[in-house]
């Protein structure tokens, strides 16, 4: 009997052959073909019940009607991702129909986290039906005829005439991701060298017969499990047991009293509480560490009013509320920073006729003023929720913040929170800016959250406080109880730790203080290398507040104006008389330093209400930078006047974002110099941004014309690797640090030095200090970092000779990936704090 087998998936068919893992592609567990994937839905290929489905959620084995048991294994090396990107559908045991969703998953997660997206149909039961074969290297629809079998009627009937099985052991599964499918085949590969009946049992007495790597799969061993072998050959069992104890390549100690480690999808991960010494992964907002008990926000909106008084009442509540709002707002405006930054923009919201204009709705319609706000509010955050640009999504914490304000305000309830104790940990679904400010001096250690995104106005909030943060940190996070202690450190949170682990930490965590002390100790002191090179470091800033912070934690000027800060979360473009005062100002707290304008870098991810844009597919590639100065000449002639004509009491550079072109360059040099002119003011040098490849492969040819490089890393990297670092599908694997990106950087330098140019660097790489050898290298003379790394980076220079540096850039440059050269530089780097020590 011939019978045909439908495609599970939608996507390309692909010999098995050819899958990068000889476990699938050397048949050993079953024949089979494998698909590429084009959609994120695995499903039935015909009716029948399903036998297993792993406890990570990427392979399900399936025994069809008709008698083939087919395995399908989404992507390779997909067991380590612990669940997560996948949702299984059903359950084993369950009867499933044809084209009946098995698994759903991430197939973007996938394409960046797994070793290959390729998923192999395999039929295990190759003794009952004979592969005969299917068409491969084609487009397949899911449901479409994927192989022919051919039913040979040879059941196996050796079990019956086995020996009974009369020795056992027991050991401790040491497989860190479980008993999954490559170690189930080479399991199975081994028992079949062996005569005699050869069993596994499960710690609930469920039996496989180790000849079978699929119904080991079915029995869902976990890390830690207790299994037991069992069979009538002795040697069979020992050298069994001998393969499973070596890991196989996947060995993790078991300690004893550890819990199993069985793997939960990431679906069902929400539903189970977080153990005591387990870590909870999350987005890093602001990196750091910190030890403190956990501390849940309640935040007072539950007890608004239920019930209105009179609309003449609920109005003037609503008016007396914005107004009280109003002026604590108008207080921290006047400020300095960035929190005076973001309550302007609060006060641009509050001032929305439309706001206000929905709420007297809601009145009317019988709600008390705080609810009646809150419902208006809502409807234009649920239109902020379906914009694709993240930076507008992220702008709903500022609205639902300016709800429960005014809210709160209206019934006269109190927003302050109550003290916390000393070093909290605080745990909320979010936090807004006004509460995080509330809590600001109260003692705090760390915030963690369900929600919220690393770029939210609370998360810069919290980096200039110097708090750390994790954000994103999912469901779990609630089941934390108040009190307990927690370990927030490298991107996750530790529930309860042991108390080894927290000495270690706070160990750790005493002696990063104590460099920052040390650092800060010297930080007025130039950065000079062992060798007596010397390397400038200054600092990248947005206002005069961070340029007086900066001249006090060392920085040694300014080499990033980020002059957009004048321009987004207004309603209208800053005038020449503002830009020239705020220009004026920050030159002013530098005392004399250097100060480097980049103009205004705005679009892509950072949009002007008041500068219509149409709508772009790639706003990253599109009209941003260079390219939206120049199409706003206006835009850019203010600005540049406002550059010229500044009181300044320290030298002036300005630096043009997003060149690619020499044409874009000679643009703006021309309407500089016309300017500087008209104004009989001298022309101030005129550099550009290294941030597409274009630039960096071209900088022989702009050196010859622009006055200095700075290296924007974050962009640079973003381009190079193909990687939207606004995406967080794909940001994940956004490593400037990749030697790809050190060449571009090494090119750069290359053509700057042709012509006497200066080469520094002002992204997010020139404080990481496993990238500043290799800047340094690479012949980078200024790093500019934010204000509070400036201490720590001179400490690190200092501790460098220009040698090391080359020889540590040079062996980077050949290496194949931003994490062997991380490997690199940690291991250079120990040796050198063992010499100077």
């Amino acid at each position: 009997m011939t019978l045909t087998i439908a495609s599970p998936l939608r996507g390309w068919a692909t010999p098995l052959c050819e899958v990068p893992d000889p476990v699938f592609a050397q048949g050993m567990m079953g024949p089979g073909i494998a698909i590429d994937p084009a959609e994120g839905r695995l499903v039935s290929p015909g009716a029948g019940r399903v036998v297993s489905v792993h406890p990570a959620g990427h392979a399900v084995t399936l025994e069809l009607d008709a008698g083939p048991v087919l395995l399908m294994h989404v992507g390779l090396d997909t067991v380590g991702l612990g669940g997560a990107g996948f949702a299984p559908e059903v359950m084993a045991g369950e009867r499933v129909e044809a084209g009946q969703v098995l698994i759903v998953f991430d197939l973007d997660r996938l394409a960046r986290t797994a070793r290959s997206l390729l998923t192999p149909v395999i039929v295990t039961n190759g003794e009952a039906f004979a592969f005969v074969g299917g068409k491969t290297d084609r487009e397949i629809a899911a449901g479409a005829a994927l192989m022919t079998l051919e039913a040979c009627g040879k059941a196996s009937a050796a079990g019956a005439k086995e020996a009974a099985p009369r020795t056992s052991r027991s050991l401790l599964l040491p497989l860190a991701h479980g008993l999954h499918a490559r170690p189930a085949a080479r399991l199975a590969s081994l028992a079949g060298t062996f005569p005699g009946t050869l069993e596994m049992v499960a710690v609930d007495g469920r039996v496989a017969s180790m000849r079978s790597a699929v119904a080991m799969l079915a029995l869902g061993v976990g890390h830690g499990e207790t299994l037991t072998l069992r069979g009538s050959d002795i040697a069979a069992i020992d050298a069994i047991a001998e393969l499973i104890e070596s890991g196989m390549g996947e060995h993790r100690p078991v300690t004893v009293g550890e819990p199993a480690g069985r793997v939960v999808p990431s679906a069902l991960a929400p539903l189970l509480p977080l153990g005591e010494g387990e870590a909870l992964a999350a987005v890093t907002a602001v990196a750091g560490a910190a030890i403190g008990p956990a501390v849940w926000l309640v935040d007072p909106l539950a007890s608004l009013p239920e019930t209105a008084g009179t609309r003449e009442a609920e109005a003037a509540a609503l008016d007396g509320a914005i107004a009280q709002i109003r002026t604590r707002l108008e207080s921290a405006a006047g400020g300095h920073g960035q929190v005076a930054q973001i309550a302007a923009a609060h006060l641009v919201l509050l001032g929305d006729p439309e706001l206000r204009e929905a709420a007297r709705g809601g009145i009317a319609a019988g709600l008390p003023a705080g609810r009646a706000w809150i419902a208006g509010v809502d409807g234009f955050i649920a239109q902020l929720r379906l914009s694709p640009d993240p930076r507008l999504r992220e702008r709903v914490n500022d609205l639902a913040d300016l709800a429960r304000r005014v809210a709160l305000a209206s019934a006269g309830i109190d927003e302050t929170p109550p003290p916390l104790p000393p070093g909290a940990i605080l745990l909320a679904d979010d936090l807004y800016p006004s509460q995080l400010m509330a809590l600001a001096d109260g003692g705090l250690g760390g915030v963690v959250t369900v929600e919220g995104g690393a770029t939210s106005h609370v998360a810069i909030i919290a980096a200039g406080l110097g708090l750390p943060m994790l954000v994103a940190a999912g469901e779990r996070l609630k089941s934390i109880p108040q009190g307990a202690a927690l370990l927030l450190e490298k991107g996750a949170l530790t529930h309860a730790p042991a108390a080894d682990v927290l000495a270690a930490a706070r160990a750790r965590i005493e002696a990063a203080q104590s460099r920052r002390r040390a650092a800060a100790a010297h930080a007025q002191a130039p950065a000079m290398t062992r060798d007596g090179v010397r390397i400038e470091v200054f600092a990248n800033l947005a206002s005069a507040a961070d340029a007086g912070a900066a001249v006090a934690a060392g920085a040694e000027g300014c080499g990033l104006l980020r002059s957009e800060f004048l321009f987004l979360d207004r309603a209208a473009a800053p005038s020449l008389t503002e830009q020239r005062e705020v220009y004026s100002a920050i030159s002013a707290a530098l005392e004399g330093r250097p100060l480097i304008v980049r103009t205004l870098d705005i679009g892509a991810d950072k949009p002007a209400p008041y500068l219509p844009m149409s709508g772009e597919e790639n706003p990253a590639l599109g009209l941003r930078g260079i390219r939206l100065q120049l199409a706003a000449p206006d835009l850019l002639d203010v600005q540049l006047r406002a550059l010229v004509t500044m009181e300044a009491q320290g030298p002036v550079q300005i630096m043009l974002p997003m060149v690619s072109e020499i044409a874009e360059l000679r643009a703006a040099r021309a309407a500089l110099e016309q300017i500087a002119a008209e104004e009989e003011r001298p022309c101030p040098p005129l550099g550009i941004m290294i941030e597409t490849p274009a630039a960096a492969l071209h900088a022989g040819v702009l050196a010859a014309e622009a006055d200095f490089f700075s290296v924007g890393s974050n962009d640079l990297a973003q381009y190079t690797l193909a990687r939207d670092r606004t995406n967080p599908h794909v940001a994940a694997g956004l490593d400037a640090l990749h030697p790809a990106i050190l060449h571009l950087i090494q090119i750069a330098q290359i053509g700057a030095s042709r012509h006497g140019r200066l080469v520094g660097l002002c992204g997010g790489l020139g404080a990481d200090p496993e990238a500043i050898p290799l800047l340094i290298g690479l012949g980078v003379r200024e790093l500019s970092v934010s204000a509070g790394s400036a201490a720590q980076t001179k400490a690190l220079i200092r501790s460098l000779t220009l040698e090391q540096c080359g020889t540590m850039a040079e062996a980077a440059l050949g290496l194949p990936d931003a994490a062997a050269v991380r490997a690199l530089v940690r291991a250079e780097l120990g040796k050198i704090v063992e010499e100077v020590a």
